[in-house]
């Protein structure tokens, strides 16, 4: 009989920093903004800025709709809503930094297209550090968020 081994329980197999290639891109599913989604992260937020629930409001400041908070579209770049968390195990060490840059508004009814693309890999003194170019796109094509979020990982 086989011996139980929790380690086997993985989504794909843990790989080290060192097997980590730029280039490489880690997709997340698509995910279409409903009110009611925008109405839970104002709520979590407390951000209670009109721009995102007064659709009077909003119409009146050049928007066709309320405007999605631009942290909630930020959070859909978290490394947990693709497979790199999965992919580089037990190495993870911490994040250790972002930006982003907003460049199109997100209204409910889009449909986001989030993802992260290695572009550095930058071995240290027993870590690593990841950069990862973070993109989300709306179901149009148009890029969304852009920027950089940045992981310290324990080399082997």
């Amino acid at each position: 009989m086989a011996t139980f081994d929790p380690a086997q329980h993985t989504v794909v197999p843990a790989r080290r920093f060192e097997d980590l290639s730029v280039g490489e891109v880690f997709n997340a599913p698509s995910r279409t903004v409903t009110d009611a989604h925008a109405a839970a992260f104002q709520t979590v937020s407390a951000d209670n800025h009109p721009i995102h629930y007064d659709a009077e409001y909003a119409r009146a400041h050049g928007h066709p709709a309320p405007v999605v908070h631009g942290l909630q579209v930020l959070a859909f770049t978290a490394p947990g809503a693709t497979l790199f968390p999965h992919v580089i195990g037990n190495v993870f060490v911490a994040f250790a930094g972002l930006t982003a840059e907003f460049h199109q508004e997100v209204n409910a009814g889009d449909t986001l297209y989030p993802s992260l693309t290695i572009i550095g890999l930058d071995p240290r003194d027993g870590t690593g550090l990841v950069t990862t170019r973070a993109t989300v796109h709306n179901q149009r094509g148009e890029l969304v968020l852009s920027g950089d979020h940045r992981y310290i990982l324990r080399l082997s």
